[in-house]
């Protein structure tokens, strides 16, 4: 062991052992930042600490692969040459640069997400304009920089002090010497870097666990690979016309009918009553999760105006957001389908022209609109709305649509903005953007559909100064500032002539924080959702209700007659004891029906959880085959009629 630090590779062996005692540091730190939600079993941290020594070893060596290479190859009379040295210190400063700010980035990440890097941090690389502004504004630059570019001369300076460097380059073994320094690293590299894969260290129920055993790097690199996922290849299924026929009958309301007898058919006909045509509102508020109100036990009163509307309003108390982020919420309110493993539908390709709720609302000839404060770029949120047939309203930074997308779309000015921070306009200035294009349509004597997407109550937390009396930077403040804008915008609603013949849809996309003990955090999804200014009195409903039911729910107020292909259902019209709703990841996915968690994931495995009344988990020894065909029928259909085109408008 003591000749790996004493020559030509001493330099390569240190910065491989200084890599994994670093990711054994920060393995420590996290698990101290998550011991709240950490099963406390021995012999499962233990091997989560095992597994990731495993994972930082192999990345570590995938690091060094092509300095290894280069040290076993350069000939003997080069070593310790300007060359040699040149490439080898600027080898390592790219590596140090990697290694430092990817150990680093781990923190802020986890605190956010309560996971190593995923497939987030990789959609991170695409948006760099809002990502690259969000770290500015959030955290201290500069004093990052001087830390990461303190750690790196920190360690060059004790390489020299270790004389680690002098034994690099001084040292001329033969080539058969190096090769046996030199294959075990290659070996690591390409034998376990090939064939390791992030599943390994999912092996329990605690997610703490799971994710400790994990690299941050691996992880992100995994992501990468994996970002959408084949639903037929890595999920348990049924025979699809079994499945089928489960999910036809779990779809069908007391007033639908089936318009074809096509098995693989869910298209059906909604029979309404007293049809009513109002301007339609749909606010998605970004991260506003059912914690921040009063009525769920928040004790700071920081959403006074969304309490008050919700007493005036049909109040959703038991709603549950289908993901954990913004596209899931699209995903879900426009196109009423369980979250489908792998990216949103929102983000992939092929998604234009399918059957969503813009179908349903433009064949009642309805101008929907998408209002968004930044770019509709971020997230191929502009391609996906307007390939529904939206009109768009964006900051458009000069990012075009495709060419296949024909829609119009209406610049946000620099004249119409008062704040803006790296995601968007401050809510105040989109609320403004909507009652102008609200204006706009009332004018053309069209009835309007808006999605509107807020983005205030999201990291920096920055909004204009002088409206609430909370400081700027903290998350508090910035729900409180939302709901401030919300009021804003509702009394200004009011005075206008549309205001009495338009309904207000105000949910949120999906929970403040994901983090939690169990891969699904049922807590993390629960969700406030009000319709509001319906002609119709004052609601609450208790009863479970998936965020895909919502905009079916509104429909069935409105009376409306219509067909659909949605997987959404009016909870007014649907049986006691079948309501259900849907809740997943990237990965993992699940049902929740009564007090009965259902879990699926990309290991064809299949758990099922007793919920309760804090929505914590136990897992179940006996299992209830009835809800786990259920899960597994409605999200095999959903992803295979993605994947064939069949969720496509006919």
């Amino acid at each position: 062991m003591k000749k790996l630090f004493n020559g030509r590779f001493s330099t390569l062996y240190s910065v491989l052992s200084l890599y994994v005692f670093l990711s054994f540091i920060i393995r420590i730190l996290l698990m101290i930042w998550s011991l709240k939600d950490l099963e406390f079993n021995l012999l499962y941290i233990l091997k989560a600490f095992f597994t990731g020594f495993v994972f930082d070893f192999t990345i570590g060596c995938l690091f060094l692969s092509l300095y290894t290479i280069y040290v076993l190859a350069l000939p003997k009379r080069w070593v310790g040459s300007v060359f040699d040295k040149c490439f080898t210190y600027f080898y390592l400063t790219l590596i140090f640069i990697i290694i430092y700010f990817s150990l680093l980035a781990e923190i802020p990440f986890w605190d956010e997400f309560g996971v190593r890097f995923n497939f987030i941090a990789v959609d991170y690389l695409i948006y760099t304009y809002e990502v690259i502004e969000n770290i500015n504004q959030s955290y201290p630059l500069p004093l990052i920089g001087a830390v990461l570019v303190g750690l790196i001369i920190l360690t060059f300076v004790s390489f020299k002090k270790l004389n680690v460097f002098k034994k690099t380059f001084s040292d001329k073994s033969s080539f058969r010497t190096r090769f046996l320094y030199a294959f075990p690293v290659l070996a690591i590299a390409v034998v376990l870097g090939l064939s390791m894969k992030n599943k390994i260290a999912d092996f329990s129920n605690n997610s703490v666990v799971n994710e400790l055993g994990k690299n941050g790097a691996f992880s992100f690199v995994a992501a990468f690979i994996s970002n959408e996922l084949d639903y037929e290849t890595f999920y348990p299924k049924l025979p699809e016309k079994e499945a089928y026929s489960i999910v036809k009958k779990n779809l069908l309301q007391e007033n639908q009918k089936y318009t074809t007898s096509k098995y693989d058919d869910i298209s059906r006909f909604t029979l309404g009553n007293q049809e009513q045509k109002p301007n339609i509102i749909l606010i998605a508020i970004e991260s506003f999760s059912a914690d921040f109100l009063t009525e769920f036990g928040n004790k700071d009163h920081i959403t006074p105006n969304y309490d008050k509307l919700s007493k005036e309003s049909v109040f959703f108390t038991n709603l549950y957001a289908t993901g954990t982020r913004t596209v899931r919420g699209m995903e879900a309110l426009t196109l009423s389908v369980p979250p489908t493993p792998g990216n949103s539908i929102v983000r992939r390709p092929d998604n234009e022209n399918l059957f969503s709720v813009s179908s349903i609302v433009q064949s009642k000839d309805y101008h929907p609109y998408f209002i968004y404060g930044g770019d509709g770029y971020f997230d191929n949120m502009n391609t996906f709305f307007g390939g529904q047939g939206f009109d768009i309203v964006d900051r458009d930074r000069g990012n075009p649509l495709p060419d296949n997308i024909k829609t119009q779309r209406f610049s946000i000015t620099d004249q119409e903005v008062s704040f803006e921070n790296a995601w968007g306009i401050c809510d105040e200035d989109l609320y403004k953007q909507s009652i102008k294009y609200a204006d706009k349509s009332t004018k053309d004597n069209k009835p309007f559909f808006q999605f509107v997407m807020t983005t205030s109550n999201h990291k920096p937390y920055t909004f204009p100064a002088g409206k609430i009396d909370l400081p700027q930077g903290d998350r508090n403040a910035a729900v409180k500032y939302t709901d401030y804008a919300l009021g804003k915008f509702i009394e200004a609603a009011k005075s206008k002539p549309w205001f009495k013949n338009t309904v207000f849809v105000i949910v949120a996309d999906h929970c403040a924080s994901s983090a939690g003990k169990w891969e699904i955090n049922i807590h993390n999804h629960h969700i406030p959702a009000i319709i509001y200014n319906l002609p119709h009195q004052q609601e609450r409903i208790d009863r479970l209700i998936s965020q895909i039911d919502l905009m079916p729910t509104l429909f069935g107020y409105l009376g409306w007659s219509y067909n659909t292909s949605l997987y959404g259902k009016d909870i007014n019209q649907t049986k006691q004891g079948d309501e259900r709703a849907f809740l997943g990841n990237y990965r993992t996915l699940g049902m929740l029906k009564g007090n009965v968690f259902t879990q699926i994931d990309d290991r064809k495995a299949v758990k099922q959880f007793s919920v309760s009344s804090d929505r914590s988990l136990s897992e179940m020894k006996t299992k209830n085959g009835t809800d786990i065909s259920q899960t597994i029928s409605y999200y095999q259909t959903a992803s295979v009629r993605f994947k064939n085109g069949k969720m496509k408008a006919k």
